[in-house]
């Protein structure tokens, strides 16, 4: 139903890649979020929460940077570790790498919704771009009604292998051998329920399946290949099917289980939000 339109849009889709790790650990551990491009002049989509933990990265990466600078005479104490607010708890180094988006990158320029968990990101200084093309965003905004089915697109499994800790300088690193890439992962969903502000404004799709960690910022799009919405969050709602001291029979022993049931919900970004923030910071889209 979807196969010809996944491939479109996979042309646009692109994975955010991460690595991090504790303070004086060893564990790296790996993360993905989705963002899909707009146009050739490099300007992207994904969600405010994905470019809030962009921006976190930077500010958690020069207090580590500080700290490996050592003090006056070099050396990298507790006292020092503790005036960074570095801990064994806490993120200390987390490095972020945007998969096949351009070939180099000089700046970000990253702009917030200011209600609406979506965010405007544009790639500057670039000479090639890497995607191979751009959306077309779903012109008759009224026509998507509840029972209809949609699909996201996304990198939910970092399965990429192209880092490791240089311990020679204690510092994560991204290298050339290895996987660069995780395969992008397609989630189908039934229309359920829109979503609507205080104003009674309507900002949101809500899907009858969730969006996989990892997927947030990815496309939700129709049959067509034309996007629809971008996902944003997964809700759980409690269906009240709990069951409790439950005796069950495994492997020929009982066992006693207890299980309480959820409903998990995707919810994403509508795309009448989405064409009127790209709007406001005129920025160019194609429309079908």
């Amino acid at each position: 139903m979807f196969a010809k339109a996944i491939q479109e849009v996979a042309g646009f889709t692109r994975a955010i890649h991460s690595i991090s790790r504790n303070f004086n650990s060893h564990q790296v551990q790996r993360g993905s979020a989705t963002l899909f491009f707009v146009n050739d002049q490099g300007y992207a989509l994904t969600c405010k929460h994905v470019a809030q933990w962009l921006s976190q990265a930077d500010q958690i990466n020069k207090l580590y940077s500080q700290y490996l600078k050592g003090n006056h005479d070099g050396q990298q104490t507790k006292q020092l570790a503790y005036q960074f607010g570095l801990a064994t708890d806490k993120t200390a180094e987390m490095r972020v790498t945007f998969v096949d988006c351009v070939d180099h990158l000089k700046n970000l320029k990253i702009h917030i919704h200011p209600e609406y968990d979506l965010a405007l990101i544009k790639f500057e200084g670039f000479d090639k771009k890497l995607y191979t093309n751009t959306p077309r965003f779903l012109k008759d905004t009224h026509s998507i009604h509840p029972g209809e089915m949609l699909c996201r697109l996304g990198f939910p499994f970092p399965e990429f292998s192209n880092f490791h800790l240089n311990l020679e300088h204690n510092i994560l690193e991204w290298i050339n051998t290895g996987n660069a890439r995780s395969p992008r992962f397609p989630i189908e969903g039934m229309v359920t329920r829109f979503l609507g502000d205080k104003q009674g404004k309507v900002y949101g799709i809500e899907m009858s399946t969730p969006g996989l960690r990892g997927q947030s910022g990815g496309p939700l799009f129709d049959k067509e290949g034309r996007i629809i919405g971008m996902q944003s969050r997964t809700k759980h709602l409690h269906l009240g099917f709990d069951i409790e001291d439950k005796s069950i029979i495994v492997q020929g022993k009982e066992k006693k289980i207890n299980d309480y049931s959820f409903i998990h919900l995707g919810e994403c970004i509508h795309v009448t939000v989405i064409k009127e923030f790209l709007q406001k910071h005129q920025v160019s889209f194609k429309e079908a």
